[in-house]
Formats: C-alpha cells, structure tokens, sequence
C-alpha cells in the first residue's frame, strides 16, 4: 500500500486537530499511529475511513484520493474495514447476523451466500460457537473480535483499527491483538490506532508519532522507539514506557 497525505488539515470548531499534516509512505503494509490524546489521529483515521471529511488537502491510498463525491465515496467506504474502540455491534442481532447485514445491505450478496460468508468468517475466528449470541451474552473481547470478523468479511483493501483494545482487560486484549496480528501475517494492509507500544513495536512496519495536530516523525518502529528524533516523542515514550 502507498499513503499519501498532502496539507491535510481538519478544524471542529475553533479547534484545529491537523494541522497540513503530509506523509508519503511508498510502501508500507501496517502503520501505526502513537501519540497523546488530542493528537489527532482518530481524525486522520477516520478521514482515510471515508467519514470524515478534510478542510483542506488530500489523502490518497495507492495513488487514489480519498473522494468527497457522496456516491463515489459511499462506493469506498464498502471496501475499507473499520474496527473502533466499541464494536459497534447492533445489540438486537446475533454474531452471525451482524456479519450477515452489511453484506447483504452494502455488497448486495445473495442471502445464502451471504450467511455463508459469515458463518466462514466466525469459524476461521473460532467464534462459530458464538455465531447465535447476542453482544450482551458476549464477553468484551469477543465482542471486538466479531466487529474484526465483520470488517474481514466485506474483504477489505485496507482494515483501519482505532484503538481496539482501549476498553479491554489483559487476557481480552491479548486474544483483540493477537487476531490483528494474524491479519498482518497474512499480508493485510493495515493502519492502527493504539496506546500498546509492546504491540506497536512488534506489528508495525512504520509507526508515526502525532501530537499537537501533526506527524512530528514517522519511521520504522526500532528507529522510532530507539532513537526519537523530536522532544515530544521523547518525553511521550518516557513517560508511557516507564511502567
């Protein structure tokens, strides 16, 4: 995958979250964005996610800008995976028919082939036990392992993850991460919001590092964590590293 981010910028408010921020990575297969809260890296997620829309600049993946057009943009949502902090799962469905709607709804597959899919999906997971339960009979971390399952179902391009693991205990955060971790193995092309910089070293073929509304570096993760090159990213890592 190739990202390109040109004077990205996006306010809410009086309140500027990136600042013409621009990145050119000719390949990279799973980016890591690390930094304070308030940095912005939510924002850019959501931006190279078709959600939200830039102010100004441009965000390209594989030398195609992110569209603005609704149509055409509704067109590139349907081939990015998103997982957010909470699964957003629909409460009243189970597994299975989480996974089941949007391909149905959004890539318009036949019922059968669509529960198939599913079902698939779940197995390959192993949460076929589960396809029938509703998020509540669900344990956290199965509930943001079906939200992953339902982003690999639509067989993404490119599976964007904002900070998956944030509302998880230990050994649900190890199963979250280990699951990502086999999609990177499979040569996904991935791009993770995360506060695990154990996870993030080990993942990651580039990490950036934002704060105050912009990507002060971007590097490979034993550079990035050996040798920071700003102040802030020195002070970040000391401080979220000392315990």
């Amino acid at each position: 995958m190739r990202l390109q981010l040109s004077s990205l910028t996006k306010s809410f408010g009086p309140n500027r979250v990136l600042d013409a921020i621009s990145l050119d990575l000719p390949e990279v297969h799973a980016l890591v964005l690390i930094g304070p809260s308030g940095g912005g890296k939510s924002t850019l997620l959501r931006i190279l996610a078709g959600l939200t829309t830039p102010d100004s600049g441009e965000a390209a993946i594989d030398g195609i800008p992110v569209p603005r057009d609704p149509a055409a943009l509704r067109a590139y949502r349907s081939r990015i995976g998103t997982v957010f902090q909470a699964s957003n799962l629909f409460p009243h469905l189970s597994a299975l028919e989480n996974i089941v709607l949007p391909l149905r709804r959004v890539h318009l597959l036949a019922p059968v082939e669509a529960r198939d899919r599913a079902m698939e999906t779940l197995s390959r997971f192993q949460l076929a036990p589960h396809a029938h339960k509703q998020p509540a009979q669900l344990s956290g971390g199965q509930q943001q392992r079906v939200a992953i399952a339902r982003a690999v179902a639509i067989r993404p391009s490119l599976l964007l993850f904002d900070e998956p693991t944030s509302a998880l205990d230990p050994e649900m955060t190890a199963e979250v991460l280990e699951m990502i971790e086999e999609l990177k193995r499979e040569g996904r092309d991935l791009i993770l919001v995360t506060h695990q910089m154990a996870f993030a070293r080990q993942v990651a073929d580039h990490v950036a590092y934002l704060d105050q509304s912009r990507i002060l570096e971007c590097a490979p993760p034993a550079q990035l964590f050996g040798n920071p090159q700003s102040d802030s990213c020195r002070r970040f890592l000391a401080k979220i590293l000392r315990y």
